[in-house]
């Protein structure tokens, strides 16, 4: 049995602004959000780990090194995973969401709301299929390595990308993709599988309850 726990990255400026950041664009994490791993950190402090990986962007590597050094677990292995970055959101990335409904209304609205209808050729971006085909292998790759009833590994990524990922996981179709909601900075969901990746449990979903401050809807895509 192997425990997958998802990590989206701490809450940067772009993300209080409501701008899309994709795989280009990264602005800095908020120094409020450095409190905020350090409480994630607390509430997993009773948890051994036996991997930690996390996308090359700078948001999440940021808080993946924080949150490692934090857990003080001085054996956890740090790897960076390029298949783990988020969408390539083309000319949306460093967009405002309201000015993105405006300029690309049917991109906007598909990406949020209905994936199986979202066409990213008009933004230069990456479509859900293309995002699926380079994360789901990251997953196969992950779970093979780490194959114990005891690993539990962490996984620091992007809400968009970990939202299509997971929910793929759990067997949703593209239809479907979007029915839980989304996932908050700095929020943890976690998976399991007991057949080495054939299938996934879910035993929690975007929590953010060890989080000091109540969530506000620019936490959450």
């Amino acid at each position: 049995m192997t425990k997958l726990l998802f990590i989206r990255h701490g809450k940067t400026e772009w993300n209080l602004e409501g701008r899309y950041q994709g795989s280009q664009g990264d602005s800095p994490l908020l120094p409020t959000s450095y409190d905020e791993i350090h409480q994630l950190a607390a509430a997993l402090k009773d948890i051994s780990f036996s991997h930690l990986y996390v996308s090359p962007l700078k948001r999440a590597r940021t808080t993946a090194t924080t949150l490692r050094d934090d857990l003080a677990q001085p054996a956890l292995p740090l790897t960076v995973m390029s298949r783990l970055r988020e969408f390539n959101l083309g000319k949306m990335e460093g967009m405002a969401f309201s000015d993105v409904k405006v300029k690309y209304p049917q991109e906007y609205d598909a990406f949020r709301n209905h994936p199986d209808q979202y066409d990213p050729t008009a933004i230069n971006g990456e479509s859900f299929q293309q995002l699926l085909k380079r994360m789901l292998p990251a997953i196969r790759q992950i779970v093979a390595a780490n194959p114990k009833r005891s690993d539990n590994v962490i996984i620091v990524s992007h809400g968009a990308a970990l939202n299509a990922l997971v929910n793929t996981l759990l067997g949703e179709s593209l239809a479907t993709l979007r029915r839980r909601g989304g996932l908050s900075n700095t929020s943890t969901t976690i998976l399991e599988t007991r057949d080495r990746g054939q299938s996934f449990k879910l035993l929690d979903w975007n929590d953010t309850s060890y989080l000091a401050r109540r969530p506000d809807p620019t936490d959450t895509i």
